[in-house]
């Protein structure tokens, strides 16, 4: 007999969480001409960070990376002011978020999140066999108040919040999530995601203290640097709660490359600056043109901007597949009530163009009229 799977994974279905638009090109045979789905960094990265992985290139093809991502954890450590040993560095939020899943549960355990976030942290939580209990969406923001008393109530292992919000670019101010880490049981890994934290309004992120000992808070250099491409992240707290992903991670998980550019990255902030002028230019391109065909954006503090197309989540769906008929990849919630809107990440003006020349054609054929 062959060998076959363990139990649990031999019942999981055969899914990817992130469906890629490399993926729809294959099977369309088109190229997309605006990649406007997967919130990555169209502005590109720093210059800096782009010199510095030519220099590493050639390191990358005779050396392994260094698999405490000293020099990188450094920069973080005196960035944040905390510890070095308070960081680890991990191939992206989701290499981290798979590991906390395995640390911090045990199988069995409930894992609370929200109906309709992010779909990677599901997956892992199924892929190690925990028990996934979920809270629907209040007024389109994570309901903080009905997380904290689900943890309560489900004795969890741990709750997962982002802040701000994906996929509706929502966000809470860092006094509503300090109130909301406070009702979460002591026992409960608190899973605070920041990969937008850039992104967001001043206010927004909590100050830096890693006395809270059931608070893991996680960043990335995906986003607004613009390094989605090489899979770099971070995630800082008590050194109790770091020390334990060294037992467990892949010392060689983020490569050479990648460690050079976030380092650079970190370095340059006035590149930070400008680009964060994009992407609240393009943000504010985005509600206009969405507006000027009478549909709703919501208020964003990300990189992307979820416009309400006003009916169900159907017509939503009409919507993006006439956007991707077009050449436009976009992306929408699938959560009842959050699937009547469709998000449109941020983007160069060409981009954004085609997106405005697209929108009504792929809106005339939802409603049935073309």
């Amino acid at each position: 007999m062959p060998p076959r799977p363990n139990p649990l994974v031999d019942a999981l279905p055969a899914t990817i969480p992130f469906v890629a638009p490399e993926r729809t090109e294959r099977e369309t045979g088109m190229a997309f001409e605006a990649r406007l789905g997967a919130n990555e960094g169209n502005f590109g990265a720093a210059p800096a960070a782009t010199a510095a992985m030519a220099r590493a290139a050639r390191e990358a093809v005779r050396n392994y990376p260094d698999p405490e991502s000293w020099a990188l954890r450094e920069a973080l450590a005196t960035r944040l002011g905390v510890a070095m040993e308070e960081i680890v560095v991990g191939p992206g939020i989701d290499g981290l978020l798979g590991l906390i899943v395995r640390i911090f549960a045990r199988e069995g355990d409930a894992v609370v999140t929200s109906l309709g976030a992010y779909p990677t942290f599901n997956y892992h939580v199924a892929g190690y066999g925990r028990r996934l209990a979920t809270v629907p969406y209040r007024d389109d923001r994570e309901d903080l108040d009905a997380l904290a008393a689900t943890a309560r109530a489900e004795n969890a292992a741990i709750v997962y919040v982002s802040n701000p919000d994906n996929p509706m670019g929502t966000w809470w101010d860092a006094a509503a999530i300090d109130a909301f880490c406070d009702a979460v049981p002591e026992r409960t890994l608190i899973v605070l995601d920041e990969a937008y934290g850039e992104t967001a309004p001043a206010g927004t992120l909590p100050p830096v203290d890693t006395a809270r000992p059931n608070l893991i808070r996680l960043r990335s250099f995906s986003k607004a640097y613009g390094l989605a491409g090489l899979r770099c992240g971070y995630a800082f707290g008590t050194q109790a709660l770091i020390a334990p992903f060294d037992k467990v991670r892949d010392h060689f998980g983020v490569n050479v490359m990648a460690q050079a550019a976030a380092l650079a990255s970190l370095g340059d902030r006035d590149w930070l600056a400008g680009t964060l002028g994009k992407i609240a230019a393009a943000r504010d391109e985005i509600a206009r043109i969405g507006g000027d065909n009478g549909l709703t954006a919501l208020p964003s503090a990300t990189n992307f901007v979820t416009l309400d197309c006003g009916r169900d989540g159907n017509h939503a769906m009409a919507v993006l597949k006439g956007l991707m008929d077009g050449g436009v990849f976009v992306r929408k919630p699938m959560a009842p009530v959050l699937d009547r809107c469709i998000r449109v990440s941020v983007g160069r003006p060409e981009e954004l163009a085609h997106f405005a020349t697209t929108l009504p054609i792929a809106l005339a054929q939802a409603r049935g009229d073309a």
